[in-house]
């Protein structure tokens, strides 16, 4: 099957035409969150972006499993092959079992996730309920030669792997500089080189979360998780593999070797990975004080945020910037979205109310094509917003009476918002720009109100309701067809 669609593979470090392995089936694994923590704006990248591409792929036709993982053991603190798991670290702080930990925050993350309108994946698998295929591996591995044991971890040999596979091809590393900048930590003396990394690790006496293996009792590396769950879900080699841009080393890059190490083939055809977020041009974190998570962002109760913001303001922000360009956040950029996103939601109402004209002078299946253009360069939504704005212009002018539509290039419009500002970008109607449907029949009845005192020259009442509705940032708009009203922020 070849579609017009245009994917930058992060392993080619091109834009290249996507062609499914299978003709309408399309497989795609995207790393999900280590769930320790609560879910922040770096979790909301990525599950915006990849529920993009599920969006628009389940749109072209095709049909889509969406496997995106849950990290519950074996990623160490400082993604190093020693030291403490970071679940257990937690369940030790707050003295709980480490699944309570697991449970609690995974529970947010579904809750955040779908405020977010990200729609569910196909399979979220955890990396806890795959153990057994996770040891499979690692026995596949050292039989093939490309790992071995000691003291009862085991560790992909990545000199040995380099003879036989290009080690580094996803981020553009060689081996010879990989050594160079690998700092010789302690307790890593038992690996024969220091480029070595951890498949398999040997729990210690205190390490709470460990399982029988015929090395002994321990717990998989941090990197094998997904390269067991991805091909038992997917097959060894499958279409499209997701991610933040910090996971392309070396989480990646380790995938690769230890499906290469395993299977002897890559994992995936296309490797896509988002940019990262900033906050006032720095990077997040919790010493400098910027860590702000999403609960905190819908409620507006951390100090650099001015006031709370709706998850739909949130999504159409992370939106408006190609997945690939950097992220840069503010209390400005949030505002300047929330408006964007309440004139794009206005222009829909403002539709249904158009009066068709005998003749178009827009052309809307022109238009109807640059957004499916868009899409298909790279999932580019900024410039996709940029002609549903187009759309708006549109809509308003033809309220205005400057432009014309005939009923079908309306219904058109209708389907065009629908398709690509609900159903693609994921956007919904909320409270805050439309009001539920309570909210628009109480309208109806004071704009009828208002009219009734119009109808009778009782300009101080109908003033009165306008003024009065003005105070609630509520602009209330007479046209020769009657009046409309519009939530102004």
């Amino acid at each position: 099957m070849s579609l017009d669609l245009h994917i930058y593979n992060t392993l080619s470090r091109q834009k290249e035409v996507f062609t499914p392995l299978l003709t309408s089936h399309v497989g795609m694994y995207v790393c999900g969150p280590t769930v320790y923590g609560e879910p922040h704006l770096g979790h909301a990248r990525p599950s915006i972006t990849f529920d993009i591409v599920f969006r628009y792929l389940q749109h072209l036709g095709l049909k889509v499993r969406y496997v995106r993982n849950i990290t519950d053991a074996g990623h160490l603190v400082d993604d190093a092959d020693e030291g403490e798991d970071k679940i257990a670290k937690k369940a030790r702080l707050e003295q709980l079992e480490p699944m309570e930990v697991v449970q609690f925050y995974t529970i947010k993350y579904h809750k955040a996730v779908e405020a977010l309108n990200c729609l569910p994946p196909s399979i979220e698998p955890r990396a806890t309920g795959h153990i057994i295929e996770q040891i499979e591996m690692v026995k596949t591995i050292l039989n093939n030669g490309y790992a071995y044991e000691v003291n009862g971890s085991v560790y992909l040999d990545v000199n040995k792997y380099n003879e036989d596979f290009p080690y580094g091809k996803l981020s553009g590393r060689n081996l010879e500089d990989t050594l160079e900048n690998t700092r010789a930590l302690e307790g890593q003396s038992e690996k024969k080189s220091p480029v070595d990394f951890a498949i398999w690790k040997k729990a210690s006496p205190e390490h709470i979360m460990r399982w029988p293996s015929p090395w002994g009792d321990g717990f998989p590396g941090w990197h094998l998780e997904c390269s067991a769950m991805s091909s038992k879900y997917l097959g060894d080699t499958f279409d499209i593999h997701g991610g933040g841009m910090d996971l392309v080393f070396p989480h990646h890059e380790a995938e690769i070797a230890q499906s290469n190490a395993c299977n002897k083939c890559d994992p995936a055809k296309y490797w896509m990975h988002n940019n990262m977020i900033t906050i006032n041009g720095q990077k997040m974190g919790k010493s400098l004080g910027n860590f702000i998570n999403l609960e905190e962002f819908f409620s507006g109760s951390h100090d650099l945020l001015e006031r709370a913001y709706n998850p739909m303001t949130v999504r159409f922000f992370i939106l408006q910037a190609h997945y690939r360009s950097p992220l840069d956040f503010s209390n400005d950029a949030l505002q300047a979205a929330e408006k964007g996103m309440s004139k794009l939601l206005n222009a829909t109402t403002t539709l249904q109310s158009l009066k068709a004209g005998a003749e178009s002078t827009v052309d809307i299946k022109a238009l109807e094509e640059k957004c499916y253009k868009a899409m298909n360069d790279d999932f580019n939504t900024p410039i996709l917003i940029a002609h549903l704005f187009e759309a708006v212009r549109i809509v308003n002018s033809a309220k205005a009476g400057d432009e014309q539509l005939k009923n079908e290039d309306i219904q058109k419009l209708n389907q065009l918002f629908d398709t690509f500002l609900f159903n693609i970008l994921g956007l919904q109607e909320d409270q805050d720009n439309k009001g539920n449907d309570l909210t628009k029949e109480v309208m109806n009845i004071i704009l009828q109100l208002r009219g009734n005192a119009k109808a009778n020259k009782d300009w101080t009442i109908a003033d009165l309701i306008r003024d009065e509705l003005k105070k609630l940032n509520i602009e209330v708009r007479d046209g020769s067809d009657g009046s409309s009203w519009e939530v102004k922020n």
